[in-house]
């Protein structure tokens, strides 16, 4: 027993040996630890000191580069700010010695004129004395006047100026329709004579021939050939010319039916052949179709130059002349663009003539207003401006080419013979009979002229009478001065011109009625 218990107090005596001498050897080893991170601390701290060192003269070298730099710009600056004070002390100098020398011319002009400088001096001591009356008795008046009204003078040249301003503005339209209506007086008496003059002394037709749409047939049983075995016959005829045939129960006729009159007159004189002579099969109808082309193109040349020739028109371009001669197969509101065109340039000859201008000149333009309507393709621009173009690529006159651009006000009238043709076009085309308006077209043309009236403040009713040819406003009185209607009626005149088109012109009668009723019982 007594060795297990030395044992243990051997094994107990060297476990605490042991952790005392491993204590001393941590502590031997925590102090040479530290003692280096002592070390390695210092060494950065100086480290950081030199850094900060070579920093700082970094910085203090920068900064007095910069210092440097920058006075050096100040004094380029202020150089520069030298040189242009001196340039200007010279220029000053310069000028300097200009007024002197303009002083010493005028003190030599004024001893010259000495007896003309009293005189002024009286004038202006003159009119120096009554500007301090006036001025005196301007500000006893404005005075009197603040005590009166009980308004300041701010308060009172407001009122003053707003109410000359309306006076001004009323008494300038009533002027501006005296002249208006004194021009008018002037000018309609000898542009009506010779309108009507121009007018008597043109001979047109009242009924307007238009495009044939109906093909007449001897017989019904020519009907069978022309459409042919399971409609062949006519499906080649549809292809050909680009018409549609309608064969119905109408007796011995056929309907043609196309938006191009040129290629209804190409299956009707088709049809002509085909039908006279007696072979109807397809192979067949091309080279009638192909036959009828060409020799409509040739009448088309044909009538183009005998137009030209009656007229007495020379050195006209050849498409230009052939397009004259496709205006016999185009209309314009039933109207045969041809016949129209050939009005409208005798109307002009005739006007132009008894202005006193060149007639053959306006005969021209009128011939070929209108030649915008018959192009080789289509275009989105309107007809007076592609036939401005057109006459202007073929060589035309510049005044030939505004007036067919200005026809219709899309261009501005730079020659005396523009405004000649736009009149004689309205003539043509405003004749009885001359043409015709869809009834949808003329019914929504007078609801917007009375819509148009309806839309001014004070405004109670509008009629559109006579065809849409006048335009009666019925103002409401307590709104509306008498003053105030001729003022409504020139504006909607101004605004049908701008907004709206219209044969011939719209007469503006505005009516302003006041009644008291009353009833006794």
């Amino acid at each position: 027993m007594e060795p297990n218990i030395l044992s243990i107090i051997i094994g107990v005596a060297a476990l605490i040996a042991g952790i005392v001498l491993g204590k001393l050897i941590f502590a031997k080893n925590t102090k040479k630890e530290i003692e280096d991170a002592q070390s390695q601390a210092q060494k950065i701290i100086a480290d950081g000191q030199l850094q900060a060192e070579n920093l700082k003269k970094e910085k203090l070298l920068e900064a007095k580069e910069k210092f440097v730099q920058l006075k050096s710009d100040h004094d380029r600056d202020v150089l520069q700010r030298t040189q242009k004070i001196n340039e200007s002390e010279n220029k000053i100098k310069q000028k300097e010695q200009s007024i002197n020398q303009k002083e010493a011319n005028l003190e030599k002009q004024l001893k010259e004129n000495e007896g003309i400088k009293e005189n002024l001096n009286r004038q202006i001591e003159v009119v120096n004395i009554k500007r301090t009356e006036l001025e005196k008795h301007q500000e006893e008046h404005i005075r009197r006047l603040e005590k009166v009204a009980g308004l300041s003078a701010e308060e009172a040249k407001a009122q003053l100026i707003e109410s000359l301003t309306q006076e001004a503005h009323s008494k300038a339209l009533a002027i501006q329709q005296e002249i208006v209506e004194e021009a008018k007086l002037k000018a309609n008496k000898e542009a009506r004579k010779i309108v009507i003059q121009t007018i008597q002394r043109t001979a047109a037709e009242q009924a307007i021939e238009n495009s044939i749409t109906v093909f007449n047939l001897e017989s019904d049983e020519i009907k069978g050939s022309i459409i042919g075995r399971e409609g062949r016959n006519i499906r080649a005829i549809e292809a050909a010319t680009g018409v549609d045939l309608i064969v119905d129960d109408t007796p011995e006729a056929i309907v043609l039916s196309s938006f191009d009159p040129l290629r209804r007159e190409v299956a009707r004189l088709s049809l002509q052949r085909l039908v006279a002579d007696g072979r109807i099969h397809p192979a067949r109808i091309e080279e009638v179709v192909e036959k009828t082309k060409k020799q409509l193109e040739d009448q088309v040349m044909d009538i183009g130059e005998r137009t030209v020739m009656e007229l007495g028109i020379h050195g006209l371009h050849k498409e230009l002349i052939r397009m004259v001669g496709r205006m016999r197969f185009r209309s314009s509101y039933g109207q045969n663009l041809l016949m129209h065109s050939r009005e409208t340039a005798n109307l002009c000859s005739i006007m132009a003539a008894e202005l006193g201008m060149n007639p053959k000149l306006a005969k021209r333009a009128g011939l070929l207003h209108d030649i915008g309507k018959v192009p080789d393709e289509e275009t989105e621009l309107s007809h007076a401006l592609l036939g401005a173009k057109l006459a202007e690529k073929y060589g035309e006159n510049p005044a030939v080419v505004n007036a067919i651009g200005a026809h219709h006000d899309e261009m501005e009238m730079k020659y005396v013979i523009s405004p000649i043709i736009q009149a004689c076009d309205a003539i043509s085309g405003a004749r009885p009979g001359a043409r015709r308006e869809i009834m949808q077209q003329y019914i929504q043309r007078i609801k917007d002229l009375e819509n148009l009236a309806l839309s001014y403040q004070g405004v109670e009713k509008a009629y559109a009478i006579q065809a849409g040819r006048e335009l009666r406003v019925i103002v409401e009185a307590d709104k509306v001065t008498d003053g105030d209607s001729d003022k409504l009626s020139f504006e909607i005149a101004q605004k049908i011109q701008e907004e709206m088109t219209f044969p011939g012109q719209i007469k503006v009668t505005v009516i302003r009625e006041k009644r008291a009723v009353n009833i006794a019982r």
